[in-house]
């Protein structure tokens, strides 16, 4: 038997390379806007991306999602990575936002990304750690 016998299977295992390669894409994202690279960045997400940072409206499209990130940050702004869950092109970031000599040089947050059936990045919605 093969996937084709089981068309569940077959959809499954589309579901994993896509989200897999969500994975990769999401790394890439952080490593572009760490090196300001606005067009590597922009090749990662789909052309209706949508884009929710907090504080801010929701931005809709590709090259305002990429203005609206790199304006939220510095050119010496990084992004450290803990831990990366992925499932059901579903992406879950969680880690540091670190940007040198800031009122707030350490700010954990969590990213969760959805992944276009292209493997492209087509949401994006971030979190803040505030203390209670």
């Amino acid at each position: 038997m093969t996937s084709h016998d089981h068309p569940a299977a077959a959809h499954s295992a589309t579901t994993d390379l896509i989200t897999a390669a969500g994975v990769d894409h999401v790394r890439l994202v952080y490593d572009y806007l760490d090196a300001g690279d606005a067009d590597s960045c922009a090749s990662l997400m789909h052309e209706r991306v949508v884009l929710e940072l907090p504080g801010m409206p929701p931005v809709h499209g590709r090259a305002e999602a990429v203005r609206a990130h790199l304006r939220h940050s510095t050119g010496r702004t990084r992004h450290e990575i803990d831990h990366l869950v992925a499932a059901d092109r579903s992406v879950v970031a969680a880690g540091r936002r670190v940007v040198p000599d800031s009122r707030h040089p350490c700010t954990r947050f969590v990213d969760v990304f959805r992944i276009a059936d292209d493997g492209m990045v087509s949401e994006c919605t971030r979190y803040y750690h505030t203390t209670p």
